[in-house]
This record gives C-alpha cells, structure tokens and sequence, in this order.
C-alpha cells in the first residue's frame, strides 16, 4: 500500500485502459441505501456527572466540610482545606512566597496563665463543641464571653491548636451576634490576621476585612503585610494598592517582605512594569537589599506581560552588579521562555545553572518541559521525565501534569491517559490539578464514562474537587444551546460553598460565549467589576474566543484597542483569537496586519501564533500566507504536527500543486508523523481533481484494506472524481459500496451526483437523485436546484429550465418561494445574455 499512498512521484492525467462501464446502467434509485439511525442519546450524561461532583463537593474526604448553618450570617465563609491538603498546581516556579517570610511566632509552651479561670472553662466548653454547633454555643452563652477578654480567648485557642474555633469565634463577634460592645482592638485584629494569614484562609479574610473597619485600625506592619498578600491571593488587586498607600501615609515603613508582596501585586495585575521599576527604586533607596523573592517575583511578572527582552536586561543587571542567582531566579528566568515555547533559550538557562554549579531541582525540570511543550515538542517533554529520574531528581505531580495536558490540548488523549496511568505506577500521587486536567481533556472529547471514571479515582485517592474543578466542569457546559446547564452548574457550585473567583468568571464569560449567548457573557464581565474582581488579559481573550467562534473581527478589533487603551498587552492567545476571527471572517488583510506585527518584531513568533497563522490563511484559502508561515514554523525550529501538514497538503491539493503536495507527504513521512484518514482524503482529492479518479479508488481500497474505517469524505471525494469525469456508473458503483459499508449520504453525495447527470444532459436521472433525496429525508437545498437550473441554461434548453422551477413546490412543498424566485431570476438572466 506504500507504493501507492505515497508514490515517488504523483501520477498526472493520462490515457489509462480501465474496464468498461457495464452495458446495463444502473439507476440512482437502485442503490439500496441503509436505515437511518435513531437519534443517539446525548453524549455528555451531565446529570450524572454533575451528581457525582456534588457528591465529592458535599462530603470531601480527609477534610472537615463545615455545613452551611456554621455560617448563617457568612453563607460564603467555609474553612479552607489548603493549610493541610495542597490542592493548587504550581503553575510558577517554587519560590519563597510571603507567607513563608511572614511565620510569626507560633511557640506554644501550653502555659495558658494569662487566662482568667473563667476563661478557662470557657475554653474548655468551646474546645468540647463540635465545629459545626459553635455559632448555637455562642449564642447560648454570650453573656459570659461578654466578661471574658476577647483577646486572651483567642490567643488561647490558637496556642491550643484550635485556629479553626478561634476563627469561628471571630466570625460571631464581627458578625454584630456578639455585642456592639466587644471592642475590636488593634491586638485583636492583628492576632486574626496573623492567624487567617498563617493558615492561608485568605477567602474568609478578604469577608472579615470587609466588615472590619480596618483603615482606621493602627496595625503593624506585620499585620498589613499580611492583609495584603490575602488581597493579592484573592485577584483585589485594587484594595491592596490602596492599603499600601493609606499604610505609607500613617508613617509605617514597608519591610522588603512588604515590598516583596506588592511587587507581586503588580505582576499579576499586568500592565504595571513602570510600577514595578519605580518600587524597585524605592527599595534600593532605602538601602533593602533585594533576595530571592524580589527577583523572581520581578522576572515572572515579565513572564507574565510576554516581557522577553526585560526578564533578560533584568536578570543580567543584577549580575552584573554582584547578584548570584539561585535556582529560584534561574527557574522564574526559565518560565519566561518556557511559557513563550522557546525552549532553545531554556536549554541555554540550564547549561548556565550547571556551569555555575546551581544545582537544578524538579521546578528547573518542570519548566523545561513547559517550554518543550509549549513548542509542540510534546514527546520530548515527556522524555525529559526519564531524564529527570536519572539525575536523580523525582518527576512529581507537576510534570506529569504539565505533560499530560499538553497532550490533551494536541487532542492525544490516549497518550494522555496512558502517562496519567504510568504516573500512578510510579508512585507519584496525583493531584486536583492532574484531574483537572484529565476531566477538562475528556470532556472536550465528551468521553464522560471515562469522566465519571475519573471522578470516582478522585474519591479512591481521597483528592477533593476544588474551585477549578468545578471551573472545568462550566468549560465542558460551553457549547451551543447549553446555556441553561451553565447556570445550573453555577448555581450548584454556589451551593457548596465555592464562591465564584476572577477565573470563574473568565470561565464564564468564555461559556456563555461559546454557547451563543453573549448577553450573558456580557452581564457576566459586568457583575465581575461589580463585585471587584479587575478584569486581566484573560478576561479579554474570553470575550475574544466568544468574537472567534462568530467570526466578528470588528468587534474583536475593538476587544483589543480597548486592552491596548487600559494598558494591557495583548497576549500571544490574544493574537491567536484574533486571527482565528479574522479566519472565520475571511479578512485576509486583517491577518496580514498581524503577520507584518510579527514580522517587525512587535509581536513574538511563538508556536502557536505561527501556528495559527497558518490555519487563519488555510480558512480564506490564502496560499502564500500560509506558505509564508510555514516556513516561519520551520525556520524558527518549532515542531509541525500533523495537523499542519493536512492543512499545507490539502491547500496544495486544491490548487493542483502536486509536486508541492509531494513534498508535504515526504516531510510527513521525515517528521516520523503516522498519516491519519484527512491525509489520505486529501490524497484522494489531489488525484479527483487531476482525473485521477482510478488512483483515488486505490487509496480509498487501501484504506480498507489497512483495516482504517474511511468516512463520507473519503467517499464523497472519489464519487466526485468519477462524476467529474462523467464516469456515473462508476461513480454509483461507489456509492453502493458505501451504503453497503452502513453510510448514507449526505446533500454533498447527491449534489455531486445531480451536478454530473446535468453536466451531461441527463435531466430524467437528475429527477430521479432529487425523488431519492425527498424520500429519505434529505431535503434538497437551493444549490441543489441552482446546478439543474445551471444545466438546463448550458444546454440552452431555457423553456425546460423554467418549466422545472414551476415544478418544484410540487416536488418538494417545504422549499422556499424566495429562492424560488431567485432560481427563476437566473434562468431569465441566462437567457437574456
């Protein structure tokens, strides 16, 4: 089958003895079509899969799930489980964050002596409650906790290992249940934020702080410090720049872990590099010296904003002024190129770190992989996990995952689940965010038994859902006529206790956008201000992917100026959704804009944006564009999927290139690539529309014959070859071998068959494929009669064109009166040029 899928050379039109067509011609109406089948049930069981989450949601194991009556005036405050089960991906490098410099004392000796005896038993009383009956508790003896010190009651249960009743009790006394007369205290209050801060409750300190009127508190600047890393866990970006303002202005003097946590602030808000410089020059005035943080906050902060060239100006200003970079700066550098998919620069960073004796941890290797992946090199990603066990280092949950989801957006599920699998026999325990993304990847494909599968795994391993979880399960509800479930899904996630954040909004936004809904895309981007969140670059490319799908290039001209206006820098997935409108727009100017942006150097010449650039040209047909970018592709090293090559092949193909098409399928064969059933369709085209049509036939048998299962494409192209050779018995010989095979066709099978019966005067046949069509359900389209209309008018037979028009609501009552005007409007056209 090689020698004739892959020929050394593509056969062009020649004069070749094949059988003869048999003397007895056999009608349309003769083939034997199959039985429709019944409409297949919904392929997304979502009931079931949305009950088996709020299962897992409900009663997560290993963790105490506090009932919603806990929090009758907190309905949203629910103890999290992060400070004893991390369930969050580290998608940055490992890096020493605040609350690693903000570990106050926490020395418990057991001496309680500070407290009354009163206020002993009353500790004791608390302590014998269970969680979840505390706030009745309180209630039922509020006189007493009126005469005891607030502050020594809490410090006591702190001390005790009870932060979780400390901060309970905190939770009744701000909640007004208490008294008005409770004096809320600066030791108070900072005892709290110390304590909410340590456990990393930031989602219940962010409700407190709301109902703490904490600008006229005096805290220290320990306290502060730790208010503003919960702003900036929680995306309020905002309220953190204004606290740190309103702590300047009472005279307190920011530590350099002060500084550290706003030069984060900064970096995840985007388009705030002169804000970052001017507290780096603020740092360095005070004569703070800057450690590791302060570096890899800076540099990843660039990594963030695609800010390249600054990372790199950065990093080697600071070695040149004396700065020895650790593994910690060396592995924020490799993000940088790691999430840009430069992985040349990122094997460079590596050889840099060893020949500078710092050794490389597994975040080193995770972000060497990201940059592989991020390059389309995505087996290479995974070898590097063979490379990292042999080094010595233990591939953890992070690499597989990084791996396992880039397999899963190249659309190799298999390979995905084959990985997630070996990392289970190595021992390596997954985390939420590996299935997260093992549920996101199947649920695109909605394989959802396998998606319950999962879900179940979950449960095995005693890994709770979190708020991505849930997150992934309203990207799954994302398509057309499905809005409703994505409400439902929101209302259900509300429900146990998972208060939407910055991302869910994105996700819903991106949702409803998908779904055809943009109302409701566009309330959601508004209530997201409105509750506080700022929008960011992924907000924006929400509203672009909903733009995309449509096909709305002004509208998402418009998306981007209004980033540009806000200050924030268009991402590469920016760039790519905007090609991708302009694709499916058809404005080849617009996709040449962005091709000379990248040209000049404005915009990176990343995978993906090459990528799809290639496939933005392949949707207006723009051969040279795509060509330009391909050869971007190769020139810059990327790795060519197989995608590509189809893409490249047919645009050849369609253009009677074959000598190019030749090459497409050399270089399939060089890249080591297994050619998938749209490579040999797109053979079988090229040859259809050389007259090859007996060549087309042999790739259509060794298909069958290699056990592949060809589609109503592969048919349809050889009938179309055969037709267009006004070869019709051969033509019906195929397509009897399809019905037999259990496919039926479709209007492109019968307009291929109606357009080569009137391209030869066969108007009794014509009639008989329409008859066909009506019969089995396949209504007959305006094209359909535009080709017969068309045939008539060639044949200069106009009187028999019109008379078949007035016949058409007798043949098919369901068509149009419009289009029946329009047909007739042709035939006096035609007849009076």
């Amino acid at each position: 089958m090689e020698g004739t899928i892959f020929p050394n050379k593509p056969v062009y039109p020649v004069p070749t003895e094949r059988p003869t067509q048999s003397s007895k011609p056999v009608k349309f109406s003769s083939v034997t079509l199959p039985q429709s089948q019944p409409p297949s049930p919904r392929s997304l069981p979502l009931d079931s899969l949305l009950q088996h989450l709020l299962h897992l949601s409900s009663s997560p194991p290993n963790t105490t799930h506090n009932p919603k009556t806990n929090h009758s005036h907190f309905p949203s405050l629910h103890i999290s489980s992060d400070s004893t089960q991390n369930l969050h991906l580290q998608a940055h490098p490992k890096k020493p964050t605040p609350v690693s410099v903000l570990r106050f004392d926490k020395s418990r000796d057991g001496s309680l002596e500070f407290l009354s005896k009163k206020g002993m038993v009353m500790l004791n009383s608390i302590k014998e409650q269970p969680l979840n009956a505390l706030n009745d508790f309180f209630d039922s003896v509020k006189s007493e906790l009126l005469e005891i010190d607030t502050f020594s009651l809490l410090k006591a249960l702190d001390l005790s290992a009870d932060w979780e009743r400390a901060i309970l009790l905190f939770q009744w006394v701000v909640s007004g249940r208490g008294s008005d007369n409770v004096e809320l205290d600066n030791q108070v209050v900072e005892l709290m934020v110390r304590i909410l801060g340590r456990e990393s409750q930031h989602a219940i300190a962010l409700k407190l702080f709301d109902l703490i009127p904490i600008q006229e508190l005096s805290l220290d600047v320990r306290a502060y410090t730790t208010v503003l890393h919960a702003y900036s866990r929680s995306g309020k970006y905002k309220k953190a720049i204004s606290m740190f303002e309103k702590m300047q202005e009472t005279g307190l003097s920011p530590t350099l872990v002060t500084y550290n946590v706003m030069l984060d602030v900064y970096g995840k808000m985007g388009r705030s590099w002169n804000k970052i410089l001017g507290l780096l020059d603020e740092i360095r005035s005070k004569g703070l010296e800057f450690d590791e943080f302060t570096c890899s906050t800076v540099i990843s902060a660039c990594g963030r904003e695609g800010l390249l060239n600054e990372a790199k100006e950065f990093f080697a200003g600071l070695k040149s002024q004396g700065y020895v970079p650790g593994t910690v700066s060396y592995n924020a550098l490799l993000q940088v190129f790691g999430k840009a998919g430069v992985y040349s620069e990122a094997l460079s960073i590596l050889k840099e770190m060893e020949d500078n004796n710092c050794s490389a941890d597994s975040v080193t290797y995770n972000e060497l992989v990201a940059a592989y992946v991020r390059a389309g090199f995505h087996d290479e990603g995974a070898a590097v996990i063979e490379t990292m066990t042999e080094k010595g280092v233990m591939p953890n949950a992070v690499t597989y995952t990084t791996v396992i989801n880039a397999y899963g957006k190249a659309g190799k599920e298999d390979k995905a689940l084959r990985l997630f699998h070996r990392m289970k026999e190595s021992g390596c325990v997954p985390n939420v965010c590996t299935y997260n993304a093992v549920l996101g990847m199947l649920g695109k494909k909605s394989r959802s038994e396998e998606m319950i599968k999962i879900l179940l795994d979950m449960k095995e391993t005693g890994c709770s859902p979190n708020r991505i979880t849930w997150n992934t399960m309203l990207a799954m509800c994302g398509n057309k006529g499905m809005h409703k479930y994505v409400n439902r899904v929101f209302r259900e996630m509300k429900s146990c206790g998972f208060e939407p954040d910055r991302d869910t909004f994105n996700t819903l936004i991106s949702a409803y956008g998908r779904c055809g809904s943009e109302i409701d895309a566009t309330k959601m981007y508004k209530e997201m201000i409105r509750v506080g969140f700022t929008p960011c670059v992924t907000t924006y490319n929400a509203l672009l992917n909903a733009l995309a799908r449509r096909g709305d290039w002004k509208a998402a001209e418009s998306v981007i100026q209004d980033m540009k206006n806000k200050g924030f820098r268009p991402s590469e997935t920016s760039y790519s959704l905007m090609l991708q409108c302009y694709g499916k727009g058809g404005n080849v100017k617009g996709i040449e804009k962005i091709e000379k942006e990248i040209n000049d150097g404005h915009i990176y010449p990343s995978w993906m944006l090459l990528r799809t650039l290639v496939l933005a040209n392949f949707r207006c047909r723009a051969l040279e564009g795509m060509e330009r970018a391909f050869q971007e592709l190769q020139k810059n090293g990327y790795k060519l999927d197989l995608v590509l090559f189809n893409s490249m092949l047919s645009i050849f193909s369609k253009n009677n290139m074959y000598e190019r098409a030749h090459e497409m399928i050399l270089l399939i064969r060089e890249s080591g690539l297994t050619p998938d059933l749209v490579t040999y369709n797109s053979l079988m085209d090229m040859y259809a529309r050389a007259g090859e049509c007996w060549k087309a036939e042999e790739i259509l048998k060794g298909l069958q014959n290699s056990g592949e299962k060809p589609d109503i494409v592969s048919y349809n192209t050889v009938i179309k070859g055969f037709c267009r050779k006004r070869l019709m018995q051969e033509a019906l010989r195929i397509l009897s071998e399809m019905t037999t095979r259990g496919i039926r066709p479709c209007i492109f099978t019968y307009n291929t068959f109606v357009a080569g019966y009137a391209a030869q005067g066969m108007f009794p046949e014509v009639d008989d494929v329409i008859g066909n069509m009506i019969q089995h359900n396949c209504r007959p389209n305006e094209l359909t009669y535009k080709i017969v209309v068309d045939g008539y008018c060639k044949a200069r037979r106009y009187k028999e064109a019109m008379d078949f028009v007035s016949r058409i609501k007798e043949m098919d009552d369901s068509f149009a009166g419009q289009s029946i005007e329009r047909l007739a409007f042709r035939v006096r056209e035609n007849l009076e040029s």
